[in-house]
């Protein structure tokens, strides 16, 4: 028995009328020769008027060596392995539900081949003593361990090899399947030539601060007058543009009772590291121009 090697569940063929997801290895004159990837790479065939219900030129603008494909199964032979398959009767809404399954059971396949592999256990073990019991009574094993993580007693119901892996399957669950906060930004100008301006700005940016939930908070720095940043972490990264998107018109209308105006640079979006990086190196350039022109002024002085 391999120890990393094992289909997703406990059945082991698909059954007629399944969806399932394949990878192309081979295409000849009848059709193409696929893997069966949630079943241990079980060996099927999709024939080439199985592909499309349309006339076609050429097999590889529907079907090239080395992709994923979702497949409907047609037959299946149990004594000598064959499984035939369709690509032309899957629907959109088939493969979409396909690759979101295939999406959970990779990141079950994973999380368990990492313990199977750290304590020398037969990857098939674990999926009969943790995955197909998660998966009978929760539905899917990656519903029950994104459970796990606020409710302990998911795993109350499970019979593992040791507690030892145990225990290292919870945190290795809480690492992997824990939500992370998505940053999103706005860049604003914010500028007003009224007499109480600078207090005028002050409360136009307090304005947009204001409208922090408990779960998404909003925070406004200056850059370089009249730019600022606004910034935000979201679980739900629509939420948080939609947040800092009010946030913009709560100042935009603050200032403009003092004449003032705030125009958007950048709109609220999605940021990386790499955002994140230029911003910083930004705000240290133009904290360093202050200092240096802070100094010009007391060297005059003197």
């Amino acid at each position: 028995m391999s120890v990393t090697n094992c289909r997703f569940y406990e059945r082991k063929f698909p059954e007629i009328g399944d969806i399932v997801m394949v990878n192309v290895q081979q295409i000849e004159d009848m059709g193409a020769y696929v893997k069966l990837l949630e079943y241990d790479n079980l060996e099927g065939m999709v024939l080439l008027s199985e592909l499309t219900r349309r006339r076609i030129r050429s097999v590889q603008k529907l079907i090239r060596v080395g992709k994923n494909e979702v497949l409907a199964v047609l037959r299946v032979d149990k004594e000598k392995g064959y499984i035939d398959l369709s690509k032309s009767s899957v629907s959109p809404e088939d493969a979409a539900e396909c690759e979101e399954r295939y999406s959970k059971g990779k990141a079950v396949h994973s999380i368990l081949r990492h313990c199977a592999e750290k304590f020398n256990v037969p990857l098939e073990t674990l999926y009969k003593t943790i995955g197909w019991p998660l998966s009978r009574k929760y539905g899917s094993a990656y519903d029950a361990f994104k459970l796990s993580i606020t409710n302990p007693k998911v795993f109350e119901s499970i019979t593992p090899p040791s507690n030892d892996l145990l225990e290292e399957l919870k945190t290795y669950v809480s690492r992997r399947l824990t939500p992370q906060a998505t940053k999103i930004r706005a860049d604003i100008e914010v500028s007003c030539f009224h007499i109480e301006g600078i207090e005028a700005i002050k409360k136009a940016l307090k304005a947009g601060e204001l409208l922090s939930t408990e779960h998404i908070k909003i925070k406004a720095k200056l850059i370089a007058a009249p730019l600022y940043v606004l910034s935000t972490q979201s679980l739900d990264k629509d939420k948080g543009i939609q947040l800092l998107e009010q946030a913009i018109q709560a100042i935009g209308r603050e200032i403009e009772k003092f004449d003032g105006e705030c125009r958007v640079k950048m709109s609220p979006k999605a940021v990386t590291a790499n955002d994140d990086a230029e911003l910083k190196a930004l705000m240290e350039n133009e904290e360093r121009k202050a200092q240096e022109v802070s100094g010009d002024e007391d060297s005059e002085a003197e």
